[in-house]
This record gives C-alpha cells, structure tokens and sequence, in this order.
C-alpha cells in the first residue's frame, strides 16, 4: 500500500500499550502491507504498528534482508548473558544509546491465515523482537535506560531539531 511516516517521541501512541488484534479483516491486511513497505526502506530493522499510529499488536521486521511480520507478538524466552548493546529508533531520530539487551530472543504470534509465526535468533534479531515488542507494550528504548544515560538522551531529544 504505502510507506507510512513515523511517529515521532512525545506523540502519545508510542506510550500507550497496543490491543490485540482480534480478527484479520481488509484493515488488518492493509496494515500488514503498509508495515512491510514501510520498513523496507534501508536502514530499518524493524517497524511497531504504534509507529506508525496504529495502537495494535503487529510489527514488521527486515533483518538481513529477511522481511516479514509477525501480529500479535509474545516474547516468550530471552537468554544469554544481558549485555550493553547500542541502540537507535526510527521514533527518538539521530540519537544512538547503549541499552541492556539478552543475546537470545524468541517471539511467537500469528501471521494473517492465523498460521503460527515463531521468530527466533541472536544479535540483531534478537534486540529488534525485544526492541519491538517493548514498542507493543508502550515503552521506547529511552525507558530501558540506567538514569544517568536516560537523563542525557532526554536532553539530546529536547536539544533535537525535530521535537
């Protein structure tokens, strides 16, 4: 369908939680179509429903070349030592922090047949399943900050030319 625009840190969408998606219908699937153009422009990993306005349980992924997406996403094990990764988001631009993330990530949902779509893996499919469906729950990569680091990215977003 279309690229989406992104939604940008103080809109209200990104901090509110996502509702599961209970029936795929003509808007779900054009939801799905417009998560996938959307985050297939380069330099995207990953693309939350809430990103691009939609308070809904769904997210694209474009890990190595690999696209798809995944609705109503549980992260259900992470593993591994939890290590400082860095970390941007397409929502806080220009902005790069160190954020704790597990190694191992393993997410299951439903694709739009309501077939079962298990993502699973390390590095930077690991951090984007985690990146994401914090998303989902209403929290940004800002929030998993110690409070010194967290202080400072606040104060780079306010000194931002886009917020």
């Amino acid at each position: 369908m279309s690229v989406r625009s992104i939604r940008l840190f103080g809109d209200p969408v990104l901090k509110s939680p996502s509702a599961p998606i209970d029936a795929v219908d003509d808007g779900i699937r054009a939801l799905v179509r417009d998560l996938v153009d959307t985050v297939e422009l380069p330099g995207r990993a990953g693309v939350a429903a809430p990103q691009i306005g939609v308070g809904l349980r769904a997210f694209s992924y474009n890990i190595d070349g690999d696209i798809g997406y995944i609705l109503n996403p549980v992260l259900v094990e992470v593993s591994g030592e939890p290590e400082l990764t860095g970390e941007g988001c397409l929502s806080v631009p220009g902005l790069w922090h160190d954020v704790v993330r597990y190694p191992h990530a393993k997410a299951i949902g439903t694709d739009l047949d309501g077939n079962e779509v298990v993502l699973e893996g390390d590095g930077l499919l690991a951090q984007a399943l985690q990146h994401e469906t914090d998303h989902l729950d209403g929290k940004l990569y800002l929030d998993r900050l110690d409070r010194e680091r967290r202080r400072v990215a606040l104060r780079e977003v306010r000194e931002s030319d886009w917020f």
